[in-house]
C-alpha cells in the first residue's frame, strides 16, 4: 500500500521525536538549554528540549482559521501517536445528539471476547469545544480501552463557532443518555457505564456528571477528569506561571474560550462546572492535571471542592508534564507511563465504584 505525502511526513515526524526521546536526559537538557524549572518543579528534559525545538521551528497556529487549526490538531495527534494500540475490536456508528446523530467510535477491549461484561465509558475529546474529534483522539481511547479493560464510546459533539455553548454539553448529556439506554446492546455492562474527556471534554464529563444527578438520570458510576478546565471565571496562578511555552498557551485558552461561550456569563456552572452550587452525590472522580499545565490549578481547585462536598476523589498531578500528555504516548516515555498508570487507577476506581 503507498503512503501518501502527507503519511509520510507524519512517520518521518513520528520516527524523529522517537529518536529524539530516546537521547539521554543529558544530552536532551543540553539541547532545551538548561533545566526548565518553574514553581519549584522541574519540567521533563526531553519535553523542555521538544518544546523548545517547536518554538523554533513549527508556525503557531493563533490567527488562522478555525479549519486550519482542526487539521493542525489531527497532524500532531498522529504524529504523537504512532502505531495504533490494539484492541479487541473498533466500530464507528450514530449516537443520538441533543439536536440529531452525532458520529461516534466504540472500542471493544480484547477481554469482552473471553470474559463477562466490562464496563462502558462514554468518552469527550479535548479541543477547547472548537478542534479535535475522534480521529485527534483515536489513540487516548484505544489506550484506555486496553489499559482500563473497559469499552470507550467516543463521541463527536458538534463544536463552535458552527455551535455555540451550550451545544456541546447538551450533546455530551445526550450521548451519555443514549449509551445508558443502549450499553447492553454494545456488549457492555449496562449497570457500570462511566464518563470521562481530556481538556474541554473533561469539562463536558465534570456537566454530564452534575447534569444527570440533578435530573435524577442514571448517573455515571465514575468521572475520569484528565486536565479539565473546570472554571473560567477567575485566573489562577497556573494560567500565568504557564502562559507560554508550554504547549497550551494562555492565548489560546482565551480564543477557545471565547469561541465556546458565546455571550455566555463564564459563571454558568455549565462553563464551570467548580461554581455548581452543590458538588455532593456525584460519582467518583479520577481527577488528572500536569505540573505544567495552565489549567492544573483550576482542575486541583474542583478536586478539593468535590472531596470537600463528600465526593470520593482521587488526584494525580503528573509530575515534569504539560497539558495534552495522554496524547503523547507515542513520542514520549514519561507521559507513556504516566498514562499507563491512569488507565489502571480508573480501572480500580470503577472497580471500587461498583463492588467488584
Amino acid at each position: 500500500m503507498s503512503l501518501t505525502k502527507g503519511a509520510v511526513t507524519v512517520a518521518v515526524q513520528h520516527r524523529l521525536a522517537r529518536a529524539l526521546d530516546a537521547l539521554p536526559a543529558s544530552a536532551a537538557t543540553r539541547v532545551s538549554g538548561g533545566p526548565v524549572v518553574v514553581d519549584g518543579q522541574m519540567l521533563d528534559p526531553h519535553l523542555a528540549m521538544v518544546l523548545a525545538l517547536e518554538r523554533r521551528i513549527r508556525p503557531s497556529t493563533d490567527g488562522v482559521p478555525v479549519e486550519e487549526r482542526r487539521a493542525a490538531l489531527r497532524e500532531s495527534a498522529a504524529i504523537a501517536a504512532g502505531a495504533p494500540i490494539a484492541v479487541g475490536r473498533v466500530r464507528d456508528l450514530p449516537v443520538d445528539g441533543a439536536a440529531g446523530p452525532l458520529r461516534a467510535r466504540l472500542y471493544a477491549p480484547v477481554s469482552a471476547t473471553v470474559a463477562g461484561l466490562r464496563p462502558l465509558v462514554v468518552f469527550f475529546h479535548g479541543g477547547g469545544w472548537v478542534v479535535g474529534d475522534i480521529e485527534s483522539h483515536d489513540q487516548p481511547c484505544r489506550l484506555l480501552c486496553r489499559y482500563a479493560d473497559v469499552h470507550v464510546l467516543s463521541v463527536d459533539y458538534r463544536l463552535a463557532p458552527e455551535h455555540l455553548f451550550p451545544a456541546a454539553a447538551d450533546d455530551a448529556i445526550a450521548a451519555f443518555a443514549w449509551a445508558v439506554g443502549h450499553a447492553e446492546e454494545l456488549g457492555a455492562d449496562p449497570r457500570r457505564v462511566a464518563v470521562a474527556g481530556d481538556s474541554a471534554g473533561g469539562n463536558l464529563a465534570a456537566v454530564v456528571a452534575q447534569a444527570t444527578r440533578d435530573s435524577g438520570t442514571t448517573q455515571p458510576v465514575a468521572q475520569l477528569l484528565l486536565y479539565p478546565g473546570a472554571d473560567g471565571s477567575v485566573s489562577r496562578p497556573s494560567k500565568s506561571l504557564f502562559a507560554e511555552g508550554f504547549m497550551l498557551t494562555r492565548t489560546q485558552m482565551d480564543w477557545y474560550w471565547d469561541t465556546y461561550r458565546g455571550d455566555t456569563e463564564p459563571t454558568d456552572p455549565r462553563l464551570s462546572p467548580l461554581l455548581a452550587a452543590d458538588l455532593g452525590g456525584l460519582a467518583p472522580a479520577l481527577v488528572t492535571t500536569a505540573a505544567f499545565d495552565p489549567l492544573r490549578d483550576e482542575g486541583e481547585a474542583y478536586a478539593a471542592a468535590l472531596r470537600a462536598a463528600g465526593t470520593t476523589v482521587v488526584l494525580r498531578r503528573a509530575p515534569g508534564l504539560v497539558h495534552g500528555y495522554f496524547s503523547m504516548t507515542g513520542v514520549h516515555r514519561a507521559s507513556w507511563h504516566e498514562s499507563l498508570a491512569v488507565a489502571g487507577a480508573f480501572a480500580a476506581l470503577l472497580d471500587s465504584a461498583t463492588g467488584r
